[in-house]
């Protein structure tokens, strides 16, 4: 059923469907999370012979993990068929950040910045939602999304009562656009990464280009992809409005954090904040990413 010698990728993906071929007559949810194409980058020689020889060593890698990644999900696409539960199963796939400089500016689309940054080429990232019962295949939406939106989805799909999740939702439902050329969305979609941040409103972008001196840029993404064009100055309106949103967002993340969001507070207090390259478990992988 599965090939010998496996990538990470396809280990992850066997053990899913495992569970599911176990729990098929019944409703089932998995996640499936992968480590591909993250650093430190080790792919199958298989999944490296298409691509160009000229390529260092490292680029390959990187390019041959997306490979297993590809095959891993066609994996799991053909095997849902052969279960006979391809139909109605829905299989939602999305990145969870921005390319790397190893794909190069293709890698994001053209956009500004990479993995890290809160320019789209950190931020914006492709989404796939598959379910051929309910969605009509072959649909483009320019609808502005995030990963936040995936449990109210969810949620409303399943006509989950609201007090299923934990109040505030910083994400919305996206079920209403799933057979609908619906564009304009109602929720802002706010980020926070370190001191940096961003609030996405449809075509305008708030940039925070550092929170504790609340240094702000603002963007018409639509007309202006790289970013170049800071109309905040002519915006005015527009960008006290969102800066407003922001800021008011942040105590909200803040009250969360601290629990203050949650009848009786927090069971277990938040962790400190913990870099992974830092831990211990991950030194001896330090000297195989300098090779």
């Amino acid at each position: 059923m599965f090939p010998h010698k496996s990538s990470s990728s396809d280990i992850i993906v066997r053990q899913a469907l495992k569970y599911i071929s176990n729990n098929k007559n019944e409703p089932f949810f998995v996640v499936i999370w992968y480590g591909s194409p993250h650093a430190p980058w080790s792919a199958l020689d298989s999944d490296k012979t298409d691509l160009p020889q000229q390529l260092e060593k490292k680029d390959k890698n990187y390019l041959g993990e997306i490979v297993e990644m590809d095959k891993s999900i066609g994996l799991l696409r053909n095997e849902l068929k052969k279960m006979g539960l391809a139909q109605n199963t829905i299989v939602w796939f999305n990145s969870d950040n921005g390319g790397l400089p190893q794909g190069g500016k293709e890698g994001v689309g053209g956009l500004r910045g990479y993995k890290g940054s809160i320019y789209e080429g950190g931020l914006r990232v492709p989404c796939i939602i598959e379910w051929p019962e309910q969605i009509r295949g072959g649909q483009i939406s320019s609808y502005p999304a995030a990963t936040m939106d995936i449990f109210p989805t969810i949620n409303s799909i399943l006509e989950l009562p609201e007090n299923t999740m934990n109040l505030p939702i910083d994400g919305t439902s996206i079920k209403h656009i799933f057979n609908n050329d619906t564009t304009i969305r109602k929720k802002p979609i706010p980020f926070k990464f370190m001191n940096e941040g961003a609030l996405i409103d449809n075509d305008y972008k708030l940039v925070v280009e550092n929170i504790e001196k609340k240094q702000y840029s603002l963007y018409n993404i639509k007309y202006d992809r790289p970013e170049i064009k800071n109309i905040l100055s002519t915006q005015i309106v527009k960008g006290k409005e969102m800066i407003d949103y922001y800021e008011h967002w942040l105590e909200s993340v803040k009250n969360s954090v601290a629990g203050n969001d949650y009848k009786g507070g927090l069971s277990v207090p938040d962790p400190k904040s913990e870099f992974w390259w830092d831990t211990s478990k991950y030194k001896p992988l330090h000297r195989k990413m300098e090779r």
